[in-house]
């Protein structure tokens, strides 16, 4: 055999000796970037299809038109946004939702309170289910983002993973929850505190009514929710149905946007107490009533309020915050002394111990308040004193995992808002995702979110639940 012959016949077998070794590289590669997503190895009956990150494109313009269409379901005119528990604009956005819901191919049901749930089953049967969702309600000349972006870009999210060809392995189900906001019946998170399993909202619901005294069973019933009180003690989720609860939602303050950054990957919901006070005094005229003999409900009002300002400043974290959102003054004339007095504060924070250590210095000043100024102290009433929850390691991770797969820049943050994951955290794992909202506005018409930033939030949920339904 020739030396030249032999020479490149050694040539062509060290190239394909090189090939294999490239190609079988370039395959654990890829087995190992899909064994990291999948949680399983590639090469097990939990194995799965690959999708590229190529093809999660967000319909971004459809889903704007669909937040737009939903904002026109309001009882005041735009560009606010009034949607109150089980209205006619209510029922009619509850109908849109559906529809919205079975266009992506969802089974589509409805409980007893009106919590509305959308559901793509997985590949394996009987697995506990990884859930998002939000609320579509709104509090009175609102926005049209608030829970909206997460509900409509809860569905979108489960649209970019069919288009991409994404196969759940544990089902993936969108929940649009009952009145989040307290505005009919002055209790927050109504379907999702429900679904928790709260005996305490149960008691209260069977004696509700609203400002035009209707009840809370009469309401539901007008909007076509025929329910028993016995039917709300029957909506408890069952321990271990949820496998996961991710929430996508407006951020709600002004961080996001004034760092820059695309996501926020919420690690713990604030929770509120809500504190109702009542002072009585001795009215009078204003000029004839001389200042020692005054006893001012209106000024032992001012005085506590001040005072939940300064216990709050003094609590030594800056995740404590306190909110006279309310002062009422009786009889509210000008020239006539205050002779009763009706606050409500609101005290938030991730500390609960913090957070009750302030309530009890409010409910000490209001007492020596009384005892100094002379006036009655009729009403000390906390109203409600929910625990603050913490996200899930697992969650965040997810969260974290996809925000650097989509390279998107993101900080952990808290939220100081209620929302309805702090009751799913009860069930389940729980974490949320904020995007930027426009000088953090909200509650208000000037609320708003990008395109750009709905869709990234949309494209961070849907690689989280990819990778929480494979797990």
């Amino acid at each position: 055999m020739e030396p030249k012959f032999l020479t490149s016949l050694l040539t062509l077998l060290l190239l394909i000796c090189l090939s294999t070794i490239i190609d079988a590289t370039n395959e654990d590669a890829t087995r190992k970037t899909m064994e990291e997503f999948s949680g399983y190895p590639t090469d097990s009956h939990h194995s799965i299809l690959s999708f590229s990150l190529d093809s999660f494109s967000v319909e971004s313009e459809k889903l704007q038109g669909q937040i737009e269409e939903l904002s026109t379901l309001s009882d005041s005119p735009a560009p606010s946004v009034t949607r109150i528990l089980y209205s006619e604009k209510d029922v009619l956005a509850r109908r849109f939702i559906k529809g919205i819901m079975k266009q992506a191919g969802l089974l589509v049901r409805e409980d007893a309170v009106g919590n509305i749930y959308g559901r793509w089953d997985g590949s394996e049967q009987g697995l506990p289910v990884v859930a998002t969702g939000s609320h579509i309600d709104a509090i009175p000349f609102s926005g049209k983002y608030d829970g909206v972006v997460g509900v409509l870009g809860a569905i979108e999210a489960i649209n970019v993973l069919r288009r991409s060809g994404f196969q759940p392995r544990r089902p993936l189900e969108v929940i649009m929850f009952t009145s989040e906001e307290p505005t009919r019946f002055g209790i927050s998170c109504l379907g999702s505190r429900l679904l928790a399993g709260s005996e305490t909202l149960v008691n209260t619901l069977k004696k509700a009514a609203d400002a035009q005294n209707v009840s809370f069973f009469d309401a539901a019933k007008s909007a076509g929710y025929n329910l028993s009180p016995d039917d709300l003690s029957n909506l408890v989720l069952e321990e271990g149905n949820y496998s996961a609860f991710v929430e996508l939602h407006i951020e709600q303050g002004p961080l996001l946007e004034e760092e820059g950054l695309s996501i926020g990957i919420v690690t713990a919901i604030a929770a509120p107490a809500s504190i109702k006070v009542e002072f009585e005094g001795n009215g009078g005229h204003a000029g004839a009533v001389l200042m020692p003999k005054r006893n001012d409900a209106g000024l032992a009002a001012a005085e506590l309020a001040l005072a939940v300002e300064r216990y709050v400043l003094e609590s030594g974290s800056i995740d404590t915050v306190g909110t006279v959102g309310i002062l009422e003054l009786h009889p509210g004339a000008i020239n006539s002394i205050p002779s009763k007095s009706h606050i409500e504060i609101d005290v938030r924070d991730i500390d609960e111990k913090r957070r009750n250590s302030v309530i009890e210095k409010v409910h000490e000043s209001a007492i020596n308040i009384s005892q100094t100024r002379g006036v009655k102290l009729s009403e000390f009433n906390i109203i409600n004193q929910d625990p603050p929850a913490a996200s899930d390691k697992s969650v965040i991770d997810a969260m974290e995992f996809a925000t650097k797969q989509l390279n998107l820049s993101h900080k952990f943050m808290i939220s100081r808002a209620y929302h309805d994951s702090l009751f799913m955290a009860r069930k389940s794992p729980m974490g949320m995702i904020f995007i930027p909202c426009y000088k953090g506005y909200s509650h208000k018409p000037e609320e708003y979110a990008s395109t750009e930033d709905i869709s990234n939030g949309v494209k961070v949920l849907a690689l989280t639940l990819a990778k929480l339904s494979l797990e």
